[in-house]
């Protein structure tokens, strides 16, 4: 295991925290791993964000690397709680692959609840290699942010998925993978980026008005 280090946003000693990974091509302090996480702070919340070894290596070799195996990003999500202090308490989630690792441990690490931000339902022209299975059984309180453009996952493709009624999913008009709308729409990236971070953060604090299981 090697020495995991963390940026921190909010205050301490904030009654919601939410821990945030990036996804595979940008790191933890992208400019829009930057917006969500500041945005979703000044609600309140204390969010937590970290990265994975391939990104901590191409930071301090330079080189750009792939993202690790599955199992590392596991592994690695699971040593970030870990050093935390355990997931329960906390909501977990992150950008595109971020998330989606996020998702898959959920269930079994008792996270309060998920947030993917741009989840990768299908590589892009490949909608018949879905990521969904286990998200018709999971049970974890989950917001979904989407683009209805997504080429990772369009609001046409997605409405017809077998999804849990855990999850709950905010569109964003006309944006893609990145929430980036086009100028016709009248939206703007920065405008998409603030809703993202709204609707995370109010999702995030609507879990302490839910009724206990």
């Amino acid at each position: 295991m090697t020495e995991m280090s963390f940026l921190t946003d909010g205050p301490a000693n904030a009654p919601d925290r939410f821990v945030l990974a990036h996804g595979a091509g940008a790191p933890m302090d992208s400019p829009t791993m930057e917006a969500i996480a500041t945005g979703v702070a000044a609600a309140g919340i204390r969010v937590v964000r970290f990265e994975f070894p391939y990104m901590r290596r191409r930071r301090e070799g330079g080189s750009r690397r792939p993202p690790d195996r599955q199992a590392v990003l596991l592994e690695t999500w699971h040593e970030a709680l870990d050093a935390l202090g355990g997931a329960e308490g906390f909501v977990i989630g992150g950008r595109s692959m971020g998330g989606r690792m996020a998702s898959l441990i959920a269930d079994t690490v008792g996270a309060r609840g998920l947030v993917c931000l741009g989840y990768p339902f299908h590589p892009p022209g490949k909608p018949e290699r879905l990521r969904t299975a286990h998200l018709a059984a999971l049970r974890t309180p989950t917001l979904i942010v989407q683009g209805e453009r997504d080429a990772f996952g369009s609001k046409t493709e997605v409405n017809g998925y077998d999804l849990s009624e855990s999850i709950r999913i905010h569109w964003l008009a006309d944006g893609d993978h990145s929430f980036v709308p086009r100028k016709r729409s009248g939206h703007t990236a920065a405008g998409h980026l603030a809703e993202a971070a709204a609707v995370t953060a109010e999702f995030i604090q609507s879990l302490d008005r839910a009724p206990s299981g």
